[in-house]
């Protein structure tokens, strides 16, 4: 399994592991409350269903909704097939939320296991943030060491760029240190103002969050399974 499937089989058990859904209803919620998923297509996800059904993690439902029902003999087209997450379902996406290995911290990653912090434990939340800062912290050593090298050969718009780089990946530790603070201290994310500091974050840096409006901090329902 690549990287990018990984996630995006992760980002679809949580969704789902909130309440059932069809496959229109889970891309619309990729594109719009993970920024990360805007590129994925049909194409890509109907795949990652048929594996997940495969695996025992989904069962496919045929929909029962007044206007599924009317559809189907009008159009000639089957009703739309709803997603549920089984019980092993369940069981497999909290052992991926308890998961704190290194790609956890690389940006698509992040930003989908960022998401659906809701939904994983305190001490985890503060591994994978701890985490991300560190691999941030190295990541901005090196643009420093290598913008002292190069600072002499590169024209000013080059050299604008890389400091622009910069300050995007130092307000994102800026941002990382206030929620690391905020869990230390136990306190809920909802009386923090730290959703200028999400969108800060995304400036210049497409795929570390979701855009303004689609950060998931406070927002990001709860579990709703019972």
């Amino acid at each position: 399994m690549s990287r990018r499937s990984g996630i995006l089989e992760f980002a679809v058990l949580g969704l789902l592991r909130e309440s059932p859904m069809h496959g229109y209803e889970l891309r619309k919620r990729l594109n719009t409350s993970l920024g990360v998923f805007r590129a994925f297509s049909y194409g890509t996800l109907y795949p990652c269903l048929k594996t997940l059904v495969a695996n025992g993690w989904l069962i496919e439902e045929p929909g029962n909704t007044t206007e599924d029902a009317l559809a189907a003999p009008l159009t000639g087209r089957r009703a739309k097939i709803v997603y549920r997450l089984t019980a092993e379902g369940k069981e497999h996406f909290e052992e991926l939320l308890s998961q704190t290995g290194p790609d956890v911290y690389e940006d698509e990653h992040f930003a989908a296991r960022f998401a659906f912090f809701g939904q994983t434990s305190r001490d985890v939340r503060m591994r994978v943030l701890e985490g991300r800062r560190s691999r941030l912290e190295e990541r901005l050593e090196k643009m420093r060491a290598s913008l002292a090298r190069t600072r002499e050969r590169l024209d000013d718009y080059t050299l604008e760029l890389q400091r622009h780089g910069m300050e995007s990946v130092e307000r994102e530790v800026r941002w990382l240190n206030e929620l690391i603070e905020s869990e230390r201290a136990g306190r809920d994310l909802k009386g923090l103002a730290h959703g200028e500091a999400a969108r800060d974050t995304t400036e210049g840096a497409p795929g570390v969050l979701p855009r303004p409006g689609d950060t998931p901090g406070p927002d990001t329902p709860g579990d709703t399974t019972t």
